[in-house]
């Protein structure tokens, strides 16, 4: 048997890879006791109540850069939570008494694995992105093992002789089954043609969504080439408007747009080139199914971390990277053609994300936490 605490929330890059851990801990050592820790209102709490395992709420929340009254106001109930969650988390680690503690980004990670390590339990941390956050940084200092998403970021954590840095790549729930590219273009039913999939704008109005615009414009006048687009929530008015004012009249057969995408998975597996933001989760589906990529890294995500995720993806020729402030639907659409023109770049470009696929990085994870507990 073995007793563990998961800590993770804010997104589901820290979220799904907690869940993926607890699952192979679960399937390998089937007696095991897994408590989630999150906030009470954050994601965490709704994915790790769907998936069935127990969860204590904490408070956490993130200091805020700059000094306007509303920021200090945030920074000083962050601060303030803070040292209750510490408290919390004492009480709460104590009274479960773990074998190890196992932390994977999020708010509440710090305040937990901190206090754990000091109480002197075992603690592990994953980094699912190429630049470590700054509480990475901060827990690799104690932390007991440090697993990563790939090399380059282990280049930017602090050198430790004795700290053992492991890249394990991002966990990814459950057997991985991509659909063949005909089965998945026939389920959708869309017919043969090179497939786009484009999405990661999830308030509607956005840089994303009006580039694809332009691209559905030159799609149109090619005549083979499907598109399966995401607007985002309360973006359909925006989209419609978008459409009309450009004079853009979607091809039924050809082109499927929606609000959410609820069938990832198979639109990616119908996709010839993905057109997304930069999060780690979304690079580790891209990888698994091996397909081509134009990388857009949100500006406002955290230490511009998506930026650096996507630069890993582009310096291996698995994607190409365009800078958020310099997109537009002229430089997208040009994009997309010069691929268009060359499909052998986009099978290059599909076997290069492939070969960074880490289909066992859970199993990896598992094996280490195991051999910790067990060998100290």
């Amino acid at each position: 048997m073995m007793r563990v605490i998961l800590a993770a929330g804010g997104t589901a890059g820290h979220i799904n890879p907690a869940l993926a851990i607890a699952d192979k801990i679960a399937e390998t050592v089937p007696d095991s006791d897994i408590l989630f820790v999150g906030t009470p209102t954050g994601l965490e709490a709704k994915l790790v109540t769907r998936a069935e395992y127990a969860f204590a709420p904490i408070k956490a929340a993130g200091l805020q850069r700059g000094f306007t009254p509303r920021k200090i106001a945030r920074n000083a109930k962050a601060a303030y939570y803070f040292i209750t969650a510490a408290r919390t988390a004492k009480r709460l680690i104590q009274n479960f008494n773990p074998d190890v503690v196992i932390g994977t980004g999020g708010y509440v990670t710090a305040p937990v694995l901190r206090t754990a390590a000091k109480l002197g339990y075992k603690t592990v941390t994953h980094e699912s992105n190429s630049l470590p956050g700054v509480a990475t940084k901060m827990l690799a200092k104690t932390a007991d093992r440090v697993f990563v998403a790939d090399e380059d970021a282990v280049k930017r954590l602090p050198p430790s002789e004795n700290r053992k840095y492991t890249v394990t790549g991002n966990p990814l729930r459950g057997v991985f089954r991509a659909e063949n590219r005909g089965d998945a273009l026939a389920s959708l039913g869309l017919p043969a043609g090179m497939t786009v999939l484009s999405f990661g704008g999830s308030l509607g109005a956005n840089r994303i969504t009006e580039a694809v615009i332009r691209l559905l414009s030159w799609e149109n006048g090619k005549g083979d080439v499907n598109h399966i687009h995401a607007y985002g929530g309360n973006g359909k008015a925006v989209f419609d408007k978008l459409l009309t004012d450009n004079g853009v009249v979607l091809n039924p057969e050809r082109t499927i747009v929606a609000e959410y995408i609820h069938n990832m998975y198979t639109c990616m597996a119908a996709a010839d080139l993905v057109i997304s933001r930069s999060g780690s989760m979304t690079l580790t589906e891209l990888k698994a199914f091996g397909r081509a990529s134009i990388q857009i890294p949100w500006a406002g995500a955290a230490e511009n971390h998506q930026y650096y995720n996507a630069l890993t993806m582009s310096e291996r020729n698995a994607a190409i990277l365009i800078k958020d402030a310099e997109l537009t639907g002229e430089i997208l659409t040009r994009t997309v053609e010069k691929l268009y023109n060359n499909r052998i770049l986009i099978r290059e470009m599909e076997g290069n994300a492939a070969k960074m696929a880490s289909p066992n990085a859970a199993d990896v994870i598992v094996r280490e936490i195991i051999e910790l507990v067990n060998n100290g």
